[in-house]
Protein backbone atom coordinates (compact mmCIF):
# COMPACT_ATOMS: atom_id res chain seq x y z
CA UNK A 1 0.00 0.00 0.00
CA UNK A 2 3.08 2.28 0.15
CA UNK A 3 3.01 2.79 -3.61
CA UNK A 4 -0.41 4.49 -3.51
CA UNK A 5 -1.01 8.22 -3.12
CA UNK A 6 -4.39 9.11 -1.67
CA UNK A 7 -6.17 12.34 -0.87
CA UNK A 8 -9.57 13.09 0.58
CA UNK A 9 -11.76 15.17 -1.65
CA UNK A 10 -15.26 16.41 -2.34
CA UNK A 11 -17.14 15.73 -5.56
CA UNK A 12 -17.78 19.05 -7.29
CA UNK A 13 -19.30 18.09 -10.62
CA UNK A 14 -20.27 14.99 -12.62
CA UNK A 15 -20.34 14.99 -16.41
CA UNK A 16 -20.93 11.58 -17.96
CA UNK A 17 -18.12 9.32 -16.75
CA UNK A 18 -16.01 12.29 -15.57
CA UNK A 19 -16.11 13.14 -11.88
CA UNK A 20 -14.50 16.43 -10.83
CA UNK A 21 -13.10 16.16 -7.31
CA UNK A 22 -11.72 19.06 -5.28
CA UNK A 23 -8.82 18.15 -3.02
CA UNK A 24 -6.90 20.29 -0.56
CA UNK A 25 -3.17 19.83 -0.88
CA UNK A 26 -0.95 20.94 1.99
CA UNK A 27 2.77 21.48 1.54
CA UNK A 28 3.49 22.11 5.21
CA UNK A 29 2.42 20.13 8.27
CA UNK A 30 -1.26 19.25 8.31
CA UNK A 31 -1.75 20.70 11.81
CA UNK A 32 -0.81 24.28 10.96
CA UNK A 33 -1.97 24.24 7.30
CA UNK A 34 0.50 27.00 6.52
CA UNK A 35 0.39 26.49 2.77
CA UNK A 36 -2.71 24.87 1.32
CA UNK A 37 -3.86 24.72 -2.28
CA UNK A 38 -7.14 23.51 -3.67
CA UNK A 39 -6.83 21.40 -6.79
CA UNK A 40 -9.43 19.97 -9.12
CA UNK A 41 -8.87 16.37 -10.22
CA UNK A 42 -10.72 14.88 -13.19
CA UNK A 43 -11.42 11.21 -12.47
CA UNK A 44 -12.87 8.92 -15.12
CA UNK A 45 -15.09 6.40 -13.37
CA UNK A 46 -17.41 3.69 -14.71
CA UNK A 47 -19.75 4.20 -11.74
CA UNK A 48 -19.82 8.02 -11.90
CA UNK A 49 -23.61 8.00 -11.59
CA UNK A 50 -23.32 6.62 -8.05
CA UNK A 51 -21.71 9.88 -6.87
CA UNK A 52 -23.43 13.18 -6.13
CA UNK A 53 -21.92 16.67 -5.83
CA UNK A 54 -20.85 17.18 -2.24
CA UNK A 55 -19.96 13.51 -1.61
CA UNK A 56 -16.73 12.95 0.28
CA UNK A 57 -14.40 10.56 -1.56
CA UNK A 58 -10.83 9.32 -1.52
CA UNK A 59 -8.80 9.88 -4.69
CA UNK A 60 -6.16 7.23 -5.42
CA UNK A 61 -3.13 7.42 -7.67
CA UNK A 62 0.02 5.39 -8.04
CA UNK A 63 3.28 6.76 -6.66
CA UNK A 64 5.01 5.93 -9.94
CA UNK A 65 2.55 8.26 -11.65
CA UNK A 66 3.77 11.14 -9.49
CA UNK A 67 7.39 10.27 -10.10
CA UNK A 68 6.81 10.18 -13.86
CA UNK A 69 5.10 13.57 -13.71
CA UNK A 70 8.07 15.08 -11.86
CA UNK A 71 10.45 13.51 -14.36
CA UNK A 72 8.57 14.89 -17.37
CA UNK A 73 7.82 18.32 -15.92
CA UNK A 74 11.05 19.16 -14.10
CA UNK A 75 13.98 16.75 -14.37
CA UNK A 76 14.12 16.26 -18.15
CA UNK A 77 13.67 19.99 -18.90
CA UNK A 78 16.38 20.82 -16.36
CA UNK A 79 18.78 18.37 -18.04
CA UNK A 80 17.93 19.78 -21.48
CA UNK A 81 18.55 23.28 -20.18
CA UNK A 82 21.92 22.52 -18.56
CA UNK A 83 23.30 20.30 -21.33
CA UNK A 84 22.26 22.69 -24.09
CA UNK A 85 23.70 25.63 -22.16
CA UNK A 86 27.12 23.96 -22.00
CA UNK A 87 26.95 22.99 -25.68
CA UNK A 88 25.94 26.48 -26.80
CA UNK A 89 28.61 28.05 -24.58
CA UNK A 90 31.25 25.82 -26.18
CA UNK A 91 30.06 26.76 -29.68
CA UNK A 92 29.50 30.53 -29.32
CA UNK A 93 31.21 31.55 -26.07
CA UNK A 94 28.38 34.08 -25.56
CA UNK A 95 26.51 33.67 -22.27
CA UNK A 96 23.40 35.66 -23.13
CA UNK A 97 22.83 34.03 -26.52
CA UNK A 98 23.52 30.59 -25.07
CA UNK A 99 21.06 31.13 -22.23
CA UNK A 100 18.34 32.39 -24.58
CA UNK A 101 18.81 29.47 -26.96
CA UNK A 102 18.80 26.98 -24.08
CA UNK A 103 15.55 28.43 -22.79
CA UNK A 104 14.13 28.41 -26.31
CA UNK A 105 14.73 24.65 -26.50
CA UNK A 106 12.18 24.19 -23.73
CA UNK A 107 9.40 25.58 -25.95
CA UNK A 108 9.32 22.58 -28.33
CA UNK A 109 9.74 20.19 -25.39
CA UNK A 110 6.67 21.48 -23.58
CA UNK A 111 4.80 21.75 -26.89
CA UNK A 112 5.45 18.05 -27.53
CA UNK A 113 4.15 17.28 -24.04
CA UNK A 114 1.05 19.35 -24.75
CA UNK A 115 0.47 17.50 -28.04
CA UNK A 116 0.59 14.19 -26.15
CA UNK A 117 -1.77 15.26 -23.35
CA UNK A 118 -4.50 12.76 -24.29
CA UNK A 119 -2.01 9.89 -24.28
CA UNK A 120 -0.58 11.04 -20.96
CA UNK A 121 -4.09 11.52 -19.58
CA UNK A 122 -4.66 7.80 -20.00
CA UNK A 123 -1.38 7.02 -18.28
CA UNK A 124 -1.97 9.50 -15.44
CA UNK A 125 -5.40 8.33 -14.32
CA UNK A 126 -6.91 8.47 -10.85
CA UNK A 127 -9.58 6.35 -9.22
CA UNK A 128 -12.02 7.20 -6.43
CA UNK A 129 -14.01 5.45 -3.78
CA UNK A 130 -16.55 6.84 -1.34
CA UNK A 131 -15.64 7.47 2.29
CA UNK A 132 -17.72 5.18 4.47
Amino acid sequence: MADIIKHQGIVENINGSHVMVRIVQTSACAACSADTKEKMIDVISNDASSYQPGDRVIVFGELSMGMMAVLLAFIIPFCVLIISLFIFMAIWNDELLSAICSLALLIPYYYILWLNKTRMGKKFSFSIKPID
